[in-house]
């Protein structure tokens, strides 16, 4: 069976959401930024502090090409792991994309505790956030499906999800 790809801007729900749905499709559940972080021995901070940007995406695109080759996981990506096309091609090779959509403003209100966001440490967060947004303007739009994070609960947003699986003969 194809994976199931999350994929989204940061706060919208792509890990909780991913973990939920595994759980009811009693697939493997992988969330890219854990991966990393498992592999590298480094948070995505100290990742991003020691090393930038450009290595984070490198680990990134080295994970998607160790996952290219498996099935049946629901996969739970960074938010900029799209950013990269050869990424969205192996993805979709053998995936479903699901893009998990959410407002500035729910997203703020997710992540304004947080301090592993090492995107949105410049600036004020509101700010930051819109900006990257605008940045990132159709960058996920090359889903097989939507789902806004910010109306559906974690539950509904799951119901969502295999609703559009079950008419796609995808479960």
């Amino acid at each position: 069976m194809k994976n199931i790809v999350l994929i989204g801007f940061m706060g919208t729900g792509k890990t909780s959401i991913g973990r939920r749905l595994a759980q009811r499709l009693g697939r493997a559940f992988i969330d890219t930024d854990a991966e990393i972080e498992a592999v590298t021995g480094k948070t995505i901070s100290q990742l991003f502090a020691k090393f930038g940007v450009v290595r984070f995406r490198s680990e990134e695109d080295l994970l998607v090409k160790r996952l290219a080759g498996r099935e049946d996981l629901v996969i739970s990506t960074g938010g900029g792991m799209v950013l990269n096309p050869e990424n969205v091609r192996l993805l979709k090779e053998k995936g479903v994309l699901i893009t998990l959509t959410a407002s500035p403003e729910v997203i703020h209100s997710r992540v304004k505790y947080k301090r592993n966001r090492p995107m949105l440490l410049k600036g004020e967060l509101k700010q930051r956030i819109r900006e990257l947004l605008e940045e990132r303007d159709g960058v996920y739009d090359m889903a097989d499906c939507f789902v806004d994070t910010g109306i559906y609960s974690v539950d509904e947003t799951v119901e969502q999800i295999l609703l559009h699986l079950s008419e796609r003969k995808e479960i």
